[in-house]
């Protein structure tokens, strides 16, 4: 029987988590603690796998079942949910960490390693921050 929200909400914690289905390989595990958490069970290469995403009440049913739709399309593309899920979330650290303000910070700490004399780093700091602030004005 597909889950709804009263459903989920009447759902209550027993001694060991507990495995509730909705379609298409959608569980709500209610774990002794209380806590709901969203998870997708599917099979990839002839082996069982499992995708988190997320929460309840922070990760609604319907935005469980958008996961679980867009994950169940990536087997029939021959990728696997999770390592695509693993890529994603290595790609959008390196977006974060890569950054110019970042990448020039790391260029002043490794100049002042190398000890350079402070006027050469007070005027590298100088030129970076003339570009920060036409970067800002840019955007």
């Amino acid at each position: 029987m597909p889950l709804n929200d009263a459903r989920i909400r009447a759902l209550k914690p027993g001694e060991k988590p507990t495995k509730h289905g909705d379609s298409g390989g959608l569980l709500l595990v209610v774990n002794p603690s209380g806590s709901k958490l969203w998870r997708m069970v599917y099979r990839y290469s002839g082996k069982q796998k499992q995708l988190s995403f997320g929460a309840w009440p922070d990760v609604s049913l319907a935005q469980a079942r958008a996961h679980r739709d867009a994950a169940r399309k990536l087997p029939a593309d021959n990728n696997d949910p999770s390592l695509k899920k693993k890529q994603d979330k290595i790609a959008k650290a390196e977006a974060e960490t890569n950054t110019f303000a970042a990448l020039a910070d790391e260029f002043l700490e490794k100049n002042t390693r190398e000890g350079k004399s402070e006027a050469t780093l007070s005027k590298k700091r100088w030129l970076i921050g003339l570009a920060l602030k036409d970067l800002q004005t840019s955007q």
